[in-house]
């Protein structure tokens, strides 16, 4: 993929996955029926680093994911039901949080109404997982695409280090 177009264009899902898909040991799964993930799921993407092959129930917990709605009671800040609109998340871990947002994850309770979590093409904490040291970029473009994609490549870094 040219990264020159990514700083002109947004990026699409299928560039997201390919990009996290060509990463050694990263199995990209859409949920869907065949994939027996709960209907809820269905239609968004986890990335986990599963060097081992394992079956989907017992893979390592995702490093990141794409989200193509919103969770009715649980996760509805981003209003990803917006027509065309989808969420990529990213475990970024704390020290990357805080640099990237400029405050720790624990800290996050107290700036959460700081962020307009609609917002497109802006690097964010996530809504529901900030906590836990997730970012979230809603339809990453012109500002955002370049970095989303390195810190893909650098969460599935981390993935591998927890896995040795």
């Amino acid at each position: 993929m040219n990264t020159s177009e990514n700083t002109r264009r947004e990026l699409t899902q299928d560039e997201i996955i390919e990009h996290a898909r060509g990463l050694p040991g990263v199995v990209a799964e859409t949920a869907g029926e065949v994939t027996g993930a709960p209907e809820i799921a269905w239609g968004d993407t986890f990335f986990s680093y599963d060097p081992d092959g394992l079956a989907p129930a017992d893979r390592p917990f995702p490093f990141a994911t794409i989200v193509t709605k919103d969770y009715t009671g649980f996760d509805t800040e981003s209003n990803v039901d917006r027509p065309g609109v989808y969420r990529l998340n990213i475990n970024v871990g704390r020290a990357e949080f805080e640099r990237l947002v400029g405050h720790t994850p624990a800290a996050h309770p107290t700036h959460h109404a700081d962020f307009d979590y609609t917002e497109l093409d802006r690097l964010l904490p996530h809504p529901a997982y900030a906590t836990q040291g997730w970012i979230s970029v809603l339809n990453p473009g012109q500002r955002t695409a370049d970095q989303a994609l390195s810190l893909i490549t650098r969460a599935h870094a981390r993935a591998v280090q927890r896995h040795r």
